[in-house]
């Protein structure tokens, strides 16, 4: 299992395109083969930064999403509102 949390900083003027494209693909995103959890988190401190956690089933499944047409054109249009470079931390959890 996989939990990797992204951190997102947007130019002011696009956090409201940003709400609106998560809004439009996060059931696609839920979806997708392998993952279990999405939520989107705003920062209480600076209303420009956002984070994604999610959950996957496992690394495959982490990397099938972020090689499919899906993420690409998500993130394609993501990237354009940011004001910074986005953060990411991911945890393999294994079970025994």
């Amino acid at each position: 299992m996989i939990k990797r949390l992204v951190k997102l900083t947007f130019k002011e003027e696009h956090i409201a395109s940003f709400r609106q494209l998560f809004t439009q693909k996060k059931t696609k995103i839920r979806d997708f083969q392998g993952c279990l959890h999405l939520e989107l988190w705003q920062c209480t401190s600076d209303p420009c930064v956002f984070f994604t956690f999610s959950i996957w089933d496992s690394e495959n499944d982490l990397n099938n999403y972020r090689d499919s047409d899906l993420f690409r054109e998500t993130w394609q249009t993501t990237k354009a509102f940011f004001a910074v470079k986005a953060e990411a931390w991911s945890v393999q959890e294994q079970f025994s």
